[in-house]
């Protein structure tokens, strides 16, 4: 059994802005359940303070910002403990972790998570009074990246990996944030935190890490490259021989149509014609006309250009002549939720918008719609177009990072052979988007090849088993590595002491 911290910035359910929630609140379990000692750590927000319902205070921290208490509670029904880094003038805001009311990144980012990864810093070296201490500390995104810097100043210190969700979120600040934050100076290198003048969270993971890791294969290939690393695929390069792809799984309980307690009638692989009565109840929730027969397609997610959102915009008047319906649930940028606004208003009988996130209606999404978009410039791994296969939902998407992983075009080689689970198209424009909806909708018309596909979807297994055992064999593979690593360390050390002692000085005169 290896005991393993996980650092997070956001877990679901306890607080979610995107995909990270899902994987740290659905993999620790999954590891758990492997034997192995998981603890969770994030920032106490207020959020995850409700969520969580009952804690209690484990360890008081004395930083100098003031005295940090550690929280802890049980990650919602699991037996997974919880760890919340409470210090109210950083953490008690409501809303989104990372922006403001005025969608503006908060002012003093970098302080509030170098102060969190501090204090993950202190129990990782058993500096408090939790008497745990864990052999691999397993970080996620910019805002643990610090943690594999300052634990490499450290003597004898746990293992650490560094998992990357999105290379777009790198946590970058002026040097004077590196003064600020009483950094010690040897990690102002470009070997180290440095880059382009800037401070670079990130990179604190990426090069201290004994293991990087990313959410899927091929978004492991593509960070290597300059299109997707954002001006780091030459360090990214240099550590490839420590750079993993491990796709991510998903929560197979919370996203199951068989129970799924959101959605108007529960179905399963046996009972798919029952996903129709969640049509008609998606379409009656957003005033649309109940037409078993016309396709319904949707959209979750930011609303962002990554997301491929632009090319949505770009295809809603030729997708309108089809016709089909289409529901989005997201939010984002000003110009597209106003851009979706104006398509609302003038196809009101075609289209449904909500503005924002809401559980609930994700999964009656999922539920309802018989295509899912998914037209990402660039998607790291995706949990969207592997909810929408749990729910015969087929997906459209651009072959990049978890989405070539995951999505079998529908071509006839592939039909015949029965591996076809969705629609994959390469282009960029709101022309190509059409072209692979109008393929798409040859097959919705064809029920029985269409139902085929669906069960094809259906079947495969999305939960986090394979990829738990293979996150457990990283974590032996890791803790032996870091541990020869000490051992080499401890005879060079003592290599240079006899070899300091044999040289004479030199005579006098």
């Amino acid at each position: 059994m290896r005991k393993i911290l996980f650092a997070s910035s956001e877990v679901f359910p306890l607080i979610k802005t995107g995909g990270l929630a899902d994987v740290a609140g659905s993999l620790p379990p999954a590891l758990c359940d492997l034997k192995q000692d998981v603890r969770l750590i994030l920032p106490a927000f207020p959020d995850a303070i409700k969520a969580m319902a009952k804690t209690r205070c484990m360890a008081r921290i004395n930083m100098p910002q003031g005295e940090v208490k550690v929280l802890m509670g049980n990650l919602p029904g699991t037996q997974v403990k919880v760890w919340l880094v409470d210090y109210p003038p950083f953490f008690d805001r409501q809303g989104n972790p990372y922006t403001g009311p005025d969608n503006k990144p908060w002012h003093d980012n970098a302080d509030r998570f170098a102060l969190f990864c501090r204090i993950i810093v202190e129990i990782a070296m058993k500096r408090t009074s939790l008497k745990w201490r864990p052999d691999i500390v397993h970080c996620h995104d910019w805002q643990t990246g610090l943690v594999p810097a300052l634990l490499s100043l450290e003597k004898n210190a746990p293992s650490t990996i560094f998992t990357i969700h999105n290379m777009a979120y790198q946590g970058l600040f002026p040097y004077s944030t590196f003064l600020a934050l009483g950094l010690p100076q040897k990690l102002w290198s470009f070997k180290a935190l440095e880059f382009h003048d800037q401070l670079s969270f990130i990179k604190g993971g990426l090069v201290f890490a004994d293991q990087v890791t990313t959410v899927s294969p091929t978004y492991a290939k593509e960070i290597q490259t300059a299109e997707f690393a954002y001006g780091l695929e030459g360090l990214l390069q240099y550590r490839a021989d420590n750079l993993s792809g491990i796709l991510n799984g998903i929560d197979m309980d919370s996203w199951n149509p068989e129970s799924d307690a959101y959605i108007a009638e529960q179905y399963s692989v046996r009972k798919v014609d029952a996903k129709k009565s969640n049509k008609k109840s998606l379409q009656d929730k957003f005033g649309l006309p109940e037409d078993p027969d016309i396709p319904l397609l949707g959209i979750v997610g930011r609303l962002v250009y990554q997301k491929g959102i632009d090319i949505v915009l770009q295809a809603i008047h030729e997708l309108m002549k089809i016709p089909v319906q289409l529901i989005v649930l997201g939010s984002g940028e000003q110009e597209y939720e106003q851009a979706l606004q104006k398509f609302f208003n003038q196809y009101p009988d075609n289209m449904g918008v909500y503005a924002g996130y809401n559980e609930e209606l994700a999964h009656q999404i999922e539920a309802g719609v018989d295509i899912f978009l998914m037209p990402s410039r660039f998607e790291p791994c995706g949990l969207n177009q592997l909810y929408s296969l749990r729910y015969g939902t087929l997906p459209i998407v651009r072959p990049v990072g978890g989405l070539a992983d995951t999505i079998v075009d529908a071509t006839e080689q592939n039909l015949e052979a029965g591996t076809a689970n969705g629609f994959v198209f390469t282009g960029d424009q709101g022309w190509d988007l059409v072209e692979a909806v109008q393929r798409a909708l040859v097959l919705f018309s064809d029920k029985l090849r269409w139902k085929k596909l669906q069960l094809t979807a259906m079947w495969r297994d999305y939960s986090w088993d394979n990829s738990a055992q293979e996150y457990v064999r990283l974590y032996a593979l890791t803790m032996k590595a870091h541990k020869t690593r000490k051992v080499r360390q401890k005879y060079d050390d003592h290599a240079r002491l006899d070899v300091k002692q044999k040289v004479k000085k030199p005579d006098a005169g």
